[in-house]
């Protein structure tokens, strides 16, 4: 086998290792690399070879969540129709990611001192811009800051997923709750 076929074969293991990983992590956080390992139906020794520790682990699933998140954003066209709908359609548009975003989020308030990883800067800018343009057009309260109802999406795709995951709520009824409840939430009322 040449060195290019080969390679391009470890490319693809180490893709499905990593989805593997990102499907037990998502249901079980807490899972070691022995369990990642025989989840992914390789040995530990290979693990390690793709990833040298747990933290290389986490380091690679957050590039993959991230892009899963920036298509998601992509895909919600953020910047056609009102805010609400642009919203909703970001709400359904992460649903497949939403486990491992939540993930994620939970593994990244572990890494305090770590520098701010751009992709998640990206993310919060991009989000931020919605609530901002939504605020801007009289859709969503001023008195609530994009950054605040940013970090409550957030929170609020991590417990649906979760959610989701325990079998407490059904799936199709994702997208609907969360963006009934932070909608609900942030709508600029009109005083009487």
């Amino acid at each position: 086998m040449s060195h290019m076929a080969y390679g391009c074969l470890m490319s693809v293991d180490r893709d499905q290792v990593l989805r593997s990983a990102a499907a037990l992590l998502t249901r079980k956080g807490s899972a070691t690399m022995d369990e990642v390992a025989r989840a992914a139906g390789i040995s530990r020794a290979t693990l390690h070879r793709h990833f040298a520790g747990r933290d290389a682990l986490v380091r690679a699933l957050e590039e993959l969540g991230i892009q899963e998140c920036e298509a998601a954003l992509e895909a919600a066209r953020l910047g056609e129709d009102g805010a609400e709908e642009a919203l909703r359609r970001l709400v359904k548009e992460i649903q497949p990611a939403a486990g491992l975003f939540a993930f994620l989020v939970t593994e990244n308030q572990l890494f305090e001192d770590d520098a701010q990883h751009e992709g998640w800067s990206r993310l919060d800018d991009s989000i931020g811009a919605l609530f901002r343009r939504g605020q801007e057009s009289g859709e969503f309260r001023i008195d609530l800051s994009p950054a605040w109802l940013t970090e409550a999406l957030y929170g609020l795709v991590g417990a649906g997923a979760w959610a989701v995951l325990d079998g407490r709520v059904a799936a199709k009824d994702f997208t609907h709750m969360i963006a009934e409840l932070l909608i609900g939430g942030a709508q600029r009322r009109v005083e009487p």
